[in-house]
Order: C-alpha cells, then sequence, then structure tokens
C-alpha cells in the first residue's frame, strides 16, 4: 500500500512521533493506522527498556491548585537533557498529568501512574513520550496536599515549585499563600516549625554544634548552653514560620500571618527543585 504524506502527518498528529518514525511504521504496518501505533508504542517501550540505567536530571516542574483551593499537588516530570524538558511536548504532557491528578484529586504518585488519561494508564504515556524524544522519561515526584486552603507557587523556567497548605480559609489568602509558597521556594526550608523537624536532623546539628563550640575552646561545662543556642539559630534560619520574611525581613513568616489572622496556621508544604 502506498504511503502518502497526509497519512504520515495524520498519524503524526494522533501519537506525536516524529515524521519519519510514523513514515517506517506506517510501511511496516502496511498502511494499519492501529497497527502503527501499536508499533511506535512498543518502539518506546524498547527505548525506555534501553535507556533504564540513564540518568534523568533535567525536566519540568510544575504546580497548581483545585478550584476551591481545598486541594493542591506539585510533580517534576523527569528527561535526560535541557533541551527535551524545554520542548512542547513535554511541557504539555507534565501540564496535562498535573491538571488530570489535581480534577481527579488523586492521593499518591502510584495511583496517578496507574490512571488513565485520554484511555491509555500514564505509565504508557511517559514510555511513548521516551519513543518520541528518545530520552529516558520519568515521573519521579508526585507530592499532594489537601486542608482547608492549599496555595501554589512556580518559579519562572519551571525547575522549582512549591505547594503550602494553611487551616482556615481568610480574607487575603489567595495573597498570603502565593508569597508563603514562594518563601518556601526561595528559602527551602526544612520543616514548618521547630517541633516538625525530624529528630535525626536535631541530633545532626546538635552535635555539630557541639564540635564547633570545643573548637573554639570553650569550657566544656558551657558546651551544652552555647550548642543550644546555635540549634535555635538552625531553627530560625531553616524552619519556614520562624524565618524572616523574604518580602519585609523586620517581621517573621509567623508575624506576617498574625497580622492577617492570629489563627491562621500553616499545616505542611513541599518543595520540589531540579537537581535538588
Amino acid at each position: 500500500m502506498a504511503i502518502t504524506a497526509a497519512d504520515v502527518n495524520k498519524l503524526r498528529q494522533l501519537t506525536g512521533s516524529g515524521m519519519m518514525d510514523c513514515k517506517n511504521a506506517l510501511v511496516e504496518a502496511d498502511g494499519d493506522f492501529d497497527k502503527a501505533i501499536d508499533i511506535l508504542r512498543k518502539k518506546g517501550q524498547k527505548i525506555a527498556a534501553k535507556r533504564a540505567d540513564r540518568s534523568a536530571n533535567e525536566g519540568f516542574v510544575v504546580a497548581k491548585t483545585s478550584n476551591d483551593n481545598t486541594y493542591g499537588a506539585v510533580l517534576m516530570l523527569n528527561c535526560e537533557t535541557d533541551f527535551v524538558g524545554k520542548t512542547n511536548d513535554f511541557t504539555q504532557l507534565a501540564n496535562d498529568i498535573l491538571n488530570f491528578a489535581v480534577e481527579n484529586k488523586i492521593k499518591n504518585i502510584d495511583h496517578l501512574k496507574e490512571s488513565k488519561l485520554n484511555g491509555h494508564s500514564i505509565d504508557a504515556l511517559l514510555t511513548e513520550m521516551t519513543g518520541k524524544t528518545g530520552e529516558k522519561i520519568e515521573l519521579n515526584q508526585f507530592a499532594v496536599l489537601e486542608n482547608a486552603f492549599v496555595s501554589y507557587y512556580n518559579h519562572n523556567g519551571n525547575r522549582l515549585a512549591s505547594i503550602v497548605a494553611f487551616n482556615k480559609t481568610s480574607k487575603n489568602l489567595n495573597t498570603i499563600g502565593h508569597e508563603i509558597a514562594m518563601q518556601i521556594a526561595a528559602m527551602n526550608p526544612i520543616s514548618v516549625d521547630e517541633s516538625s523537624v525530624p529528630e535525626n536532623i536535631k541530633n545532626h546539628e546538635l552535635e555539630i554544634a557541639k564540635e564547633q563550640v570545643r573548637n573554639e575552646g570553650k569550657p566544656e561545662n558551657m558546651v551544652e548552653k552555647i550548642a543550644l543556642g546555635k540549634l535555635n539559630k538552625f531553627f530560625k534560619e531553616n524552619t519556614l514560620i520562624n524565618q524572616d520574611f523574604i518580602l519585609d525581613n523586620k517581621k517573621t513568616v509567623k508575624q506576617y500571618m498574625a497580622e492577617e489572622d492570629k489563627d491562621l496556621v500553616c499545616e505542611g508544604f513541599f518543595r520540589l527543585q531540579l537537581g535538588a
């Protein structure tokens, strides 16, 4: 069967694969579009198997919330090169997956990968993208928050994004939430406050502080007290509500939130960054 340019273009529109890949698939399938699509999917599976041991550290990071702001998600779609990470097909796939997750309030990454988007599982779509790009494509990270109000921030270039949840709604929370999500992106806190810092991190930082104090030649009976002071400084610099607010460093994030509503509480956050 003769394969026309129109046939090739039609298959390309259906699959997003390259012109030569589409032409070769149609030739192999003797013009049968369904068979050609299967051939292209199998090609993606073969490439995925060959690229399995490759590193995929580039990509696209994006966050979004539901219309009622009670659900927010952030995901990282990875590829091997910055070039592929900036292509329209790749970024569109990332946005399509996130939009689907938000619309359906998907709970975790396993559920997301198994879900059907446009009749195919997310995993299958990732394999298809591998076939199109010739690179390893992975959905490596996906995080969700559900609460009374969730905000998000996408940094320019989509290499960094964050989501943050609050215990209640408030008149100006669209602005406040966005600014605190931006704070999280910029300052990379390790937890909301000192009480939520994991014990292993507290112990590690305290031991480092003690060693620093001893190296400074301070008396042993003062080591614990000075080290605790250093630990408190660590908490101030690395826990969200104790950090200086990036838009007004005369106040902490906690003070900024209290100015809007003394009962407003940050319940949690996630921050994803390429290469981090």
